[in-house]
């Protein structure tokens, strides 16, 4: 079932063209990866998607209800059921783990914020590092507090903006595995930003490569190996 719909988006920053006339699907419980270069439009998806953005043309649908059109805001960011993970996860440095994990809920009326809490650090193995602050985290264990911390909330929607770009081989690895798990695991669908196709062949099962703008090609990790469109060879050999 159809998730997300981009509809003949276009959007600018200024004179600068970002998307051009893009159009694109996302289906619900997939993990999409938007593979690209720098400037090919990846992170302004995202941006759009939670309406942190708004389009100077086009519409966006989530979940059978416009939430976005020509450059007005529909249904507002905190409405949308979705999750986002910047690049520089931006963890509060002064609060612990808990409290990081916690933030999103304080508004919450519900009763059992405490346990819900703990189940997600017993999920990423993080309970022993509860009352720890991020600097004393390794990259790995704060890439999955901010992880957990747009979890708690129980979105529909994940959006992850190249979330393992400062980490080693071996630490992308471990943390691909846990992010591979969260689509069956949370009842999530998943867009995964990256410009290295190692870790989109790893994890995605859809990839749509960008190029200034648009679309080039999308499908499945096989589709996109097997693909004949010079660019997208082009890029993956680069």
């Amino acid at each position: 079932m159809q998730l997300i719909e981009l509809q003949n988006i276009k959007h600018h920053y200024g004179k600068i063209s970002v998307l051009d006339d893009l159009t694109l699907q996302i289906e619900d419980n997939q993990l999409t990866c938007l593979l690209g270069s720098s400037g090919s439009g990846k992170t302004t998806i995202l941006r759009l998607i939670a309406g942190l953005e708004t389009p100077k043309q086009g519409q966006i649908i989530i979940d059978n209800k416009i939430v976005t059109k020509d450059n007005r805001i529909i249904i507002s960011p905190e409405d949308r059921s979705v999750g986002f993970i910047f690049q520089d996860l931006a963890l509060w440095p002064h609060f612990t783990v808990y409290k990081n994990i916690a933030f999103g809920l304080q508004e919450s009326k519900a009763n059992n914020i405490q346990e819900t809490i703990f189940e997600m650090l017993d999920f990423f193995d993080l309970r022993e590092h509860a009352q720890k602050y991020p600097h004393q985290l390794s990259g790995g264990q704060k890439q999955l507090v901010a992880i957990s911390r747009s979890l708690v909330l129980q979105p529909k929607i994940l959006l992850m903006d190249e979330p393992l770009a400062s980490l080693d081989v071996k630490l992308k690895r471990k943390i691909l595995e846990h992010i591979k798990s969260l689509k069956e695991h949370f009842d999530l669908t998943i867009i995964y930003v990256t410009h290295d196709h190692k870790e989109a062949f790893e994890i995605a099962d859809k990839i749509v490569v960008l190029n200034e703008g648009k679309i080039e090609e999308s499908g499945t990790v096989e589709q996109i190996k097997r693909s004949k469109n010079n660019y997208v060879n082009y890029f993956l050999e680069y």
